[in-house]
């Protein structure tokens, strides 16, 4: 656990920009002592995982806490029914289910759609073509609170590139009057928030490593 380091991070922060500690492979007390500086907001990709902590930090009231992992349809309950924001929207078809599960458990949660800027094989997320085409069917969801995009850059790409790339991200929200952007991680932050990134996902900067 690197508090200094988080506090340190959070200073280098413009205001428009959140922190959102990536909390996964890391346990309840150090969420808790994340809490206790001022972080409220938090990411995991694992829902039963997830659940785990939520239940041990219940009764932090303004705890928020964020999806960011891969989202299988037969986990689509438990996630909006534990998750103020879900980052990782990847289809058209999985909105549609969030939607219908929202309405059916009175939910409203934020959605970030993700996008697949590059042909990484790894990285998953809808095509620039296919979100353009489907926008105006995306727009009328009912259900949920669209406010804006998610993208993972490949690993190993230099700063140039991973700065392009943020760059396109941006730019595509702003053409869709998505106000929000979730790009860059530990290692690559830095040029997330040159391009425009309103919020930035830190795991091992914060945490240190993981074993996962």
């Amino acid at each position: 656990m690197k508090n200094l380091n988080y506090l340190k991070l959070k200073k280098q922060l413009p205001e428009n920009v959140n922190l959102l500690a990536v909390s996964k492979y890391t346990n309840s007390k150090n969420i808790q002592s994340l809490y206790d500086l001022g972080q409220q907001h938090f990411g995991e990709s694992k829902v039963q995982e997830a659940q785990i902590k939520q239940y041990d930090l219940i009764n932090n009231q303004k705890l928020k806490w964020h999806f960011i992992g891969k989202i299988q349809s037969n986990k689509i309950t438990k996630i909006v029914n534990n998750f103020d924001y879900i980052h990782s929207v990847d289809s058209l078809k999985k909105l549609q289910k969030i939607s219908k599960v929202a309405i059916e458990l009175n939910k409203t949660p934020k959605i970030m759609i993700q996008i697949k800027l590059s042909d990484d094989p790894d990285k998953g997320g809808m095509y620039r073509e296919d979100l353009l085409s489907n926008f105006d069917e995306i727009k009328l969801i009912k259900g949920i609170q669209l406010i804006g995009l998610m993208t993972m850059n490949p690993k190993g790409l230099s700063s140039k590139d991973n700065l392009n790339l943020f760059k396109q991200c941006r730019s595509l929200a702003d053409s869709l009057l998505l106000k929000e952007c979730s790009m860059g991680m530990s290692q690559d932050w830095k040029e997330a928030v040159e391009a425009g990134s309103t919020w930035i996902r830190l795991g091992s900067l914060i945490f240190g490593d993981r074993i996962i």
